[in-house]
């Protein structure tokens, strides 16, 4: 039987929708939701991924604040300009698009971005919140994830009291992943490049969440029959065509569901910022 596909461009499409109709509303009271977002120098994926987030911006009715800086800015430029935006009254959500050119010290950056504008969810006192269980901005990737999960087959599928293994230990994903299923009471394992029986562990899984950056490293032999397949991973193939952790063919004839790749997770970790945006705005509200 083939697994359900988890179509993350129809769930992403309903977020912003959703999102689309709560900013007319509070447009209607004068409130205009804004996100700054920060380039530094011209790394083609970076454009790629500033543009979709502009256009997930435009869409939703959010104002968005680009600067486009060029890759020889200095250390202290950058932390200038966000210090003023930290400033800003008219300011909800500030983005600085990571990678950053070599001579930027990214964690000074992240941590220089006030935790209430830090819609990326990185800086060090919303992972903490995230930690103990406090109101802040999560990580957009693993939200996203929460989010496929939930919506996704009709509803169906239940997190809660479910075995669920990460692969991949990543700040960004395999770490928050694993506090965001804790949270939705699953038994949480997380895997990496250093355990022992990986597909042991991985079979185990009611729920199996691939983060590596390894293209293709998750086959059948790794999956239960029944499981839910996340695959979190954007890599390029020997042909040079996006595929992601998870061998999509072979997997996807045991596994119940499954997310592609391209059209998965990728969709909604900007359904997830433009979210980050909206709840940033309604905080300086009521701040």
């Amino acid at each position: 039987m083939a697994a359900q596909i988890i179509d993350g461009k129809l769930i992403s499409s309903q977020i912003k929708d959703e999102l689309k109709e709560k900013t007319a509303l509070l447009k209607e009271k004068g409130i205009e939701v804004t996100l700054a977002v920060i380039l530094v120098g011209d790394d083609p994926a970076s454009e790629v991924y500033v543009r979709n987030k502009k256009k997930a911006c435009e869409y939703i009715g959010f104002r968005s604040l680009s600067y486009e800086l060029p890759a020889e800015t200095t250390q202290e430029e950058l932390l200038k300009l966000i210090d003023e935006l930290n400033d800003r009254k008219d300011v909800d959500g500030i983005l600085v698009q990571m990678p950053l050119p070599a001579h930027i010290d990214e964690k000074t950056v992240i941590n220089a971005i006030s935790p209430s504008k830090d819609v990326d969810g990185f800086h060090p006192m919303n992972v903490g919140a995230l930690c103990i269980g406090e109101k802040g901005f999560v990580s957009c990737t693993p939200a996203g994830v929460i989010q496929l999960l939930k919506r996704g087959c009709g509803g169906k599928i239940d997190i809660a009291g479910k075995e669920c293994v990460i692969v991949g230990r990543s700040n960004i994903v395999g770490k928050p992943m694993s506090l965001l299923m804790l949270r939705e009471n699953a038994t949480v394992t997380v895997a990496h490049s250093r355990t022992k029986n990986l597909e042991e562990v991985c079979k185990r899984a009611d729920i199996l969440v691939a983060a590596v950056g390894k293209a293709g490293m998750i086959t059948k032999n790794h999956v239960k029959e029944g499981a839910v397949v996340i695959d979190v991973g954007i890599n390029r193939n020997e042909d040079g065509k996006l595929c992601g952790d998870v061998k999509f063919d072979e997997v996807s004839e045991i596994a119940s569901a499954i997310t592609p790749v391209p059209g998965g997770v990728g969709p909604m970790t900007i359904a997830m910022l433009m979210n980050n945006c909206y709840e940033a705005a309604l905080m300086h509200m009521e701040s």
